[in-house]
């Protein structure tokens, strides 16, 4: 199938696609009109790279876990290395969780050392905002003071 095919099948875009090619991801033939020609099973594995990398896993790491792969969802069935592989994943991902933490931590004492008296309590580590809260940014005048977005 063609990559314009490939992409209404997929709801990928045909540069996602081209992507995907170009990261080992995703292989196929070109023809002799230098169209790319993608194999039956394309759908597949677009979805196989879909949901990996919806949980997180780099496009380097999702090229040595795709031979694993089964089905949609993906399963990752036992392959040589696959523990070892995903738990450094999840490592990776414990770090950067972690300095988002102190990124969020700094910014608040930001907050409560610069800025003027509000209404309402201060955002806080214990206190995360509700889910689905939408915060409008703040925009600055001149002298310091805020004033809150227009919505």
């Amino acid at each position: 199938m063609r990559i314009g095919e490939l992409a209404r099948r997929t709801s990928v875009s045909t540069r996602l696609l081209r992507y995907y090619e170009e990261q080992g991801l995703l292989t196929s033939v070109r023809l002799p009109n230098g169209y790319r020609d993608y194999a039956d099973d394309a759908p597949m594995i677009v979805a196989q790279i879909r949901g990996l990398l919806a949980a997180g896993l780099s496009t380097e790491v999702i090229r040595e876990l795709l031979p694993c792969a089964e089905g949609k969802a993906p399963r990752l069935t036992t392959c040589p290395d696959l523990d070892g592989i995903l738990r450094e994943a999840l490592r990776e991902i414990d770090e950067r969780m972690a300095v988002l933490a102190r990124n969020r931590e700094a910014l608040i004492r930001y907050l409560d050392g610069s800025v003027p008296e509000r209404e309402g309590p201060r955002p806080s580590v214990s206190t995360p905002r509700p889910r689905g809260g939408r915060t409008l940014p703040v925009r600055w005048k001149r002298g310091g003071e805020t004033a809150p977005a227009q919505a």
